[in-house]
């Protein structure tokens, strides 16, 4: 699925914290269960990401949000992005509560 980057007002461009990636309302709805509290985001160059949906995650907020996330975005240079233009990601899944997330 394609998933864009996402910050929050006050994010961090020395730290990562702020950062996740936003999913299409769709694509939550397809892919992920109510029933998850959390889920394990691997990242491109093998670092394995924890991250707990937020109760806003089925509402208004589809984001996985992780300082995690951020730093790896800050590694691969798509941090700060132009507002507007966030960078696009994969995020496949490959396994129960599990997704592999890959620059597009």
């Amino acid at each position: 699925m394609k998933v864009s980057g996402w910050s929050k007002g006050s994010a961090n461009n020395r730290t990562g914290a702020g950062y996740g990636v936003r999913i299409p309302y769709d694509d939550r709805d397809r892919y992920f269960q109510r029933s998850w509290g959390s889920v394990e985001v691997v990242l491109d160059d093998g670092r394995i990401v924890y991250v707990s949906l937020s109760e806003t995650f089925w509402t208004t907020c589809p984001e996985l949000r992780s300082s995690m996330i951020g730093r790896w975005m800050l590694d691969l240079g798509v941090i700060p992005w132009a507002k507007g233009k966030p960078p696009e990601f994969d995020l496949e899944p490959i396994g129960d509560r599990r997704f592999r997330l890959v620059l597009n």
